[in-house]
Order: C-alpha cells, then structure tokens, then sequence
C-alpha cells in the first residue's frame, strides 16, 4: 500500500488572490496554461488503487492562499475510506488558536499543515509554543512546508530546516515533517531528521528535478538516514504515478558513468513505507 503524505485539497481559483496566481503562472511551464485544480477522481486516476492519502488546504495571508479548513473537512468526510485530513494555520492571523480547537474538536482532523514562510513567520517562535504544545496533547503530527517557493514577498529564512531543530528539541514527542527534503536546503533536512526519532522528511515534488534529488538521496544515503522518508505526491502538482516513476528511473541517467547508484531496495522501502504508525495515525 502507498501512503501519501502530501496531496492538497481546495477550489482553483477560487482559494487564491490574484497575485498569488499571477505569481504562479509567470512560472509555469511555458506554453501550459495554470491549472491547480484538485479533483478526486483524477487523482486516485493517476495513483495505485491501494492509496492512502493525507489532505490539507492551506492558510498564508500574506503570500494570497487561504482553504477554510470546512472545506477540506468536507473533501475528507466525501472519501473518508482512503483520505485523512489536516487543518491548516497561519498564526500571524488572529483566531488561529480557536480555528485549532475547532479543526480538532469539531471538524475531527488529524494532523496540522503550516505554511510558515508563505505566512511569514518562523516555525520556532515562542509565540507559537501554544501550537506545539496541543499537537504534543493530542498527538498531532504537523507537517510544514520546508525549501523554496516562488513567491516575491515568502521570507526564505522562515523555511529553513533548522528551525525545526530548535523545535523539536523543546517538543520531541511531536511527528515533525519537512515537506519537499527542504530542497535546496537538502543538506540541514538531513542532520535534522537523523539527530530527532520523530522528525522525518517527505520527497514530494522532486521527481522533475531528478539530478538534484540523485545528489539529495545520495546524502540520505551516505548519512543513513533512508527510514526517515516518507512518500508524498504534492498533488496537484505532480501525481502519484509520475512520482514513483521518477524515483525508480533514477539511477538510469547514471548508466556509463561511474557515479555511485541510489540503493534500490531503499527506493522500493520508501514508497511503500507505512508512514501512518510513523505519525500516529493508525486506524
């Protein structure tokens, strides 16, 4: 079975402002026209049938993204067999602290999605202690969004896998996940993820870069640490399919070189790595 950590749940355009799209269609593919629509359908289509999926929207005031987490308590509840849902939170907004109660209380999600740089704000601020501490009561796992983006106004210094550190050393029962091996910042996800037991990071949306994520699995290998990534998507990005393809025909750009090849058991173990005990989500 896939477990997917990282697929997206919301209304194209409708949960975006129009700078964010702007912003987004100036780097897009040329000649493809944006499109992040989100339908079921179409992804279980391009997934294998024995898929398991974490959903979320996403909060960032500042960067022009914000899903009512109803919504995606609803996409859920419509899937509940194959989907888990997580809450968003953008805690530069106030009423952040009663939108975490109610995401949990009312609306039964799972884990929390932060978007700290889109947002602005650094995932080690004291100020945020109040959402450390919930997730550690009521064994949240949180994923947040680690590496780069392409919108003007996200501070970089508020992704980078670092802070994580700083984090989990004062809350080292919460499941921490560093969204996209914190690309470029590959290297600082890595030393974070080996040195904490409940901080793991996910690959989602590296395929298409796949000489740079040949050299980020290769330190992940030369560091050991293979057991603490998990599978994600990044859909609507990218697709399941697409994302597994990528990753077994990695060591084929290789052949007449004498570079050293990406362990392929490792490869197999990591897309089908249960990551719901890993996170406190089993059923």
């Amino acid at each position: 079975m896939i477990i997917d950590v990282h697929s997206h749940a919301w209304k194209f355009p409708d949960h975006f402002n129009d700078d964010f799209r702007l912003q987004a269609a100036r780097r897009a593919k040329a000649g493809v026209e944006l499109d992040l629509t989100v339908e079921y359908e179409a992804y279980r289509n391009t997934a294998p049938a024995e898929t398991r999926t974490i959903v979320f929207g996403g909060k960032a005031r500042l960067s022009g993204l914000w899903v009512d987490d109803r919504y995606v308590a609803d996409y859920v509840n419509a899937h509940p067999e194959t989907l888990i849902g997580y809450m968003s939170l953008d805690p530069t907004q106030a009423g952040w602290q009663d939108e975490m109660r109610e995401g949990y209380e009312v609306l039964g999600l799972k884990g929390i999605k932060l978007l700290s740089m889109y947002a602005g704000f650094r995932p080690d601020d004291r100020l945020l202690d109040p959402l450390w501490e919930f997730a550690t009561q009521n064994k949240l796992p949180v994923l947040l969004h680690t590496g780069t983006t392409f919108v003007a106004q996200a501070p970089l210094d508020c992704t980078l896998p670092i802070h994580i550190d700083r984090v989990a050393i004062r809350f080292p029962e919460v499941r921490i996940v560093m969204a996209h091996l914190s690309h470029p910042y590959e290297g600082e996800s890595v030393v974070v993820i080996r040195k904490h037991p409940h901080v793991y990071a996910d690959i989602s949306a590296l395929h298409y870069r796949p000489f740079q994520l040949y050299h980020s699995l290769m330190l992940v290998q030369e560091y050991g640490v293979w057991d603490k990534l998990l599978f994600g998507s990044d859909y609507p990005f990218t697709t399941v399919n697409a994302s597994i393809e990528g990753l077994r025909n990695l060591n084929l750009m290789l052949e007449g070189t004498a570079l050293p090849r990406l362990d392929t058991e490792q490869i197999e173990s990591l897309l089908f790595r249960n990551a719901l005990p890993l996170l406190g989500l089993e059923d």
